[in-house]
């Protein structure tokens, strides 16, 4: 079965990667040959995300090697909120820019976008308010 995605794929020279961030996943293709458009859940990238540091989040791999306006890339993503989305959609761009090209790995893991970012919130721990918060000390 996966044999059968390889060949799909290499039919449709389109590349495919998975990146992550919280709770957020994202798959990743990217066409060669495009125009540079960007969709993100069938939406236009600028409809999905609201701010321009999300855009950059997602436009910074492509800059960094050059590849803008040559690739078309197709988002789908998941879980978690919208910041972390745009970080997960960052990281698996980056993972599908490497495929394509392994020349592009040095300058992409220099500026930390290979890296899946480990954080995620602390679960809250039995007798605390939240995960480290004590309930207020009483004298009486």
């Amino acid at each position: 079965m996966e044999n059968e995605k390889k060949t799909t794929a290499k039919k449709s020279k389109s590349i495919y990667a998975k990146g992550g961030r919280k709770t957020s996943t994202c798959q990743a293709f990217i066409f060669q040959g495009g125009n540079g458009t960007i969709t993100v859940n069938g939406k236009d990238y600028k409809q999905y995300f609201k701010t321009d540091t999300m855009y950059a989040a997602l436009t910074n791999p492509l800059a960094t090697v050059g590849l803008e306006k040559t690739v078309n890339v197709s988002i789908n993503v998941h879980g978690g909120g919208l910041s972390s989305q745009s970080e997960a959609c960052r990281h698996a761009i980056s993972r599908a820019l490497e495929i394509i090209n392994p020349e592009f790995r040095p300058s992409l893991k220099a500026l930390g976008f290979l890296k899946r970012d480990p954080r995620v919130k602390e679960r809250k721990k039995p007798g605390l308010k939240r995960a480290r918060r004590a309930p207020q000390w009483s004298k009486r």
